[in-house]
């Protein structure tokens, strides 16, 4: 029997703090598979800081050329996510904040929850949690700081963690 994963929502910003803005969205589905996709910035949207952009590697202008308008990724958020319900995050306090942001400038409601990835995981799990997930990056050579393979890793992470405590209780 094959074990049901959460999906994991993860966002990358401009910065932090006022008027930061989602830059990335993406979703680690229960599969495993995953998807991103780039924010098209609002006229509004102008901060920008750099020390971010040196984090995921994403500048400014490539948003412009690449990125999906927000209303766009706002409606595939909703596609992809209102039969499951939820996502959860491992930055829920920023993530949801962003995901909020996103949400009210495309004038749409989120028909998804977004919640707390450590509500998932036992007091064993957490206590594996950093050395797993930077073993994970080494041992698979993943990008970090790109939406969508943050989500997938912090997804591994949470299936690994759970299989070591699992077979410790045996």
């Amino acid at each position: 029997m094959s074990e049901t994963l959460p999906t994991v929502l993860d966002i990358e910003a401009s910065g932090f703090g006022r008027g930061s803005y989602p830059i990335e969205v993406g979703i680690a589905r229960a599969d495993g598979s995953c998807c991103a996709f780039l924010i098209q910035p609002l006229d509004e949207w102008t901060h920008w800081d750099p020390k971010a952009e040196l984090l995921h590697g994403i500048s400014r202008d490539r948003l412009t050329r690449e990125g999906y308008p927000v209303r766009q990724v706002a409606q595939w958020l909703n596609d992809e996510m209102s039969e499951l319900g939820k996502a959860y995050s491992d930055s829920w306090g920023y993530d949801n904040t962003w995901l909020s942001l996103l949400f009210h400038h495309a004038g749409m409601l989120p028909r998804f929850r977004l919640e707390a990835l450590r509500i998932l995981l036992s007091e064993d799990q957490q206590a594996l949690w950093s050395d797993t997930k930077e073993t994970l990056i080494t041992e698979r050579g993943i990008h970090r700081h790109r939406a969508g393979e943050d989500a997938r890793l912090l997804q591994l992470t949470y299936q690994h963690t759970r299989h070591l405590t699992e077979h410790a209780g045996r």
